[in-house]
């Protein structure tokens, strides 16, 4: 099968295109045959190896030599023990442990992967795993009201995180550069904000800050906050992080004020829901552009350097359903 490969950290030049060997499904695991993989911020990290925490797992080189860890496909073959899914199932699911989407085929366990809604494409699909995950769980607290920010607001997790606050009643405010604030717009947010402009922990304070690439200090972010308000990050600087998760929840009890640093959880549990809303109508996907599978570095940059708006997807094979147009 063709899979984009790399063996050492760098730029997306140090990834190329290689025939290797299709993989066996072990037990509990399902082989996948790739019809689309989304990608994530965490794919041009572990490309680089930066922020330090990408490397878990291999400092001096990559763990696992294929990126891309959101897929939907087809099952292919299915290992010992695995018995919610057969040859032909349309499935989709978040391969974080495992990587491997920006190939052919790629396996998974069978407790990462959830079976394809008919009412969205393989592109859609891929799509939501690790963001939706994300921004519901961010979500999860707001309430009618409450001012709420979006730091990072024009990728995949914030297009999700904008949406789902406005759901939720909230008066919210996107965060990002000056080229994707029109974007921002039609999606329905309140207000916008140019970070090479503004500052955002200098505007009127805020009831909840989400941080989707947190590289500021914990005094600027205590600043943003409302009493009782709560700042929660994912991405960003190891610095930052370790000091929002130390100094910033020990500030955040003294001033009445929550800070933290929030676990992703992976598994169909934390990304079906996202999927119930879109096929309601409450929640729409933005996909920016596909790409092919020699598409790939270019890809990884488009999303590493900030220019997506929404997601951006990878279709290895060309099926029927790779070509219908993707957004909703």
């Amino acid at each position: 099968m063709k899979a984009v490969v790399y063996d050492r950290y760098g730029p997306p030049d140090v990834l190329r295109i290689e025939d290797i060997p299709v993989p066996s499904p072990g037990p509990n695991q399902v082989l996948v045959e790739v019809v689309a993989a989304s990608v994530n911020l965490s794919d041009w990290e572990g490309l680089r190896g930066s922020p330090f925490y990408s490397r878990i797992g291999g400092l001096r080189a990559p763990k696992r030599r294929v990126l891309g860890s959101d897929i939907a496909g087809r099952v292919a073959a299915v290992g010992a023990g695995v018995t919610r899914f057969h040859v032909g199932d349309k499935v989709y699911g978040d391969n974080l442990a495992l990587m491997g989407g920006f190939a052919e085929y790629a396996v998974a366990p069978d407790a990462m992967l959830a079976h394809k809604p008919e009412g969205l494409t393989f592109v859609e699909a891929s799509t939501l795993p690790q963001a939706g995950a994300i921004a519901l769980r961010g979500m999860a607290r707001v309430r009618p009201g409450q001012r709420v920010l979006v730091n990072g607001a024009g990728g995949g997790s914030g297009t999700f995180a904008i949406q789902l606050a406005a759901l939720a009643g909230a008066h919210v405010t996107g965060v990002d550069n000056a080229e994707k604030l029109d974007y921002l717009r039609e999606l329905g947010v309140d207000d916008v904000v140019d970070y090479r402009r503004t500052d955002f922990t200098r505007l009127e304070p805020f009831d909840l800050v989400f941080d989707l690439v947190a590289h500021r200090t914990v005094f600027a972010y205590r600043r943003a906050l409302a009493p009782g308000g709560r700042y929660s990050c994912v991405g960003g600087a190891v610095p930052t992080l370790l000091a929002v998760a130390t100094i910033g929840a020990a500030l955040g009890l003294l001033s009445r004020r929550r800070m933290g640093v929030l676990a992703v959880r992976e598994g169909p549990a934390h990304f079906v829901p996202a999927a119930d809303l879109c096929l309601a109508g409450d929640l729409r996907i933005r996909v920016d552009r596909t790409f092919r599978l020699d598409e790939v570095p270019r890809a990884l940059a488009y999303v590493g350097e900030g220019r997506a708006l929404g997601k951006v997807v990878i279709t290895p094979q060309h099926h029927e359903e790779t070509r219908r147009p993707a957004t909703s």
